[in-house]
């Protein structure tokens, strides 16, 4: 079963990468961070228009990562791939980061969305650029910060300090429903 279960994945992941180009090759390292940031400055706006409490958090954060992420399910199993950055706000250092996600569960189909991570502290900050972060089941309803400024309407909290907004081609997604998702550096671009 279990080798059944990693050639479905490996299977999933040809087929994604067939119809999901992250990059294309004759792009060179700074046009690609060019297409990153002129992606996330898009997707903060969208997500400012449909929540706009988002403009605040993000402000206020130690900083926020924003990421563009297609999927591919077939029956019990599905994969992804992205790309994205991630910004301190103190600094206004780039951080130019990959995302992969497995999952499992029923269903079939391609899917793109995007994140917004908003990091409420530095530590939660340095932690996601050191060592990623990987998304376990799947995560349902509104946020609240409690205790740490408030709400984060139409957020879900991944972690201590850590909030993400996920955009559909459907709106803004009350459930976050990557499982298995690990983010690091993007050694060609950094």
């Amino acid at each position: 079963m279990k080798t059944w279960c990693i050639a479905i994945t490996i299977l999933c992941a040809a087929i994604l990468s067939t119809f999901i180009p992250l990059t294309v090759a004759a792009e060179s390292a700074q046009e690609q961070r060019e297409d990153i940031m002129r992606l996330a400055e898009n997707t903060l706006e969208q997500l400012y228009q449909m929540a706009p409490g988002a403009r605040q958090a993000v402000r206020d954060a130690a900083g926020y990562g924003v990421f563009s992420d297609r999927g591919l399910k077939i029956l019990m199993f599905g994969s992804g791939l992205g790309k994205g950055v991630v910004i301190n706000n103190a600094t206004k250092k780039a951080t130019y980061m990959v995302m992969g996600e497995v999952q499992y569960g029923l269903g079939f189909g391609i899917s793109k969305f995007r994140q917004v991570f908003v990091f409420q502290t530095q530590d939660a900050l340095n932690n996601f650029i050191t060592y990623g972060v990987t998304l376990g089941a799947q995560m349902t309803g509104a946020a609240q910060a409690g205790g740490q400024g408030g709400s984060i309407a139409g957020a879900i909290s991944v972690a201590p300090g850590v909030w993400v907004y996920q955009i559909t081609e459907e709106g803004l997604a009350a459930e976050l429903g990557v499982t298995g998702a690990k983010y690091f550096k993007d050694n060609e671009l950094n």
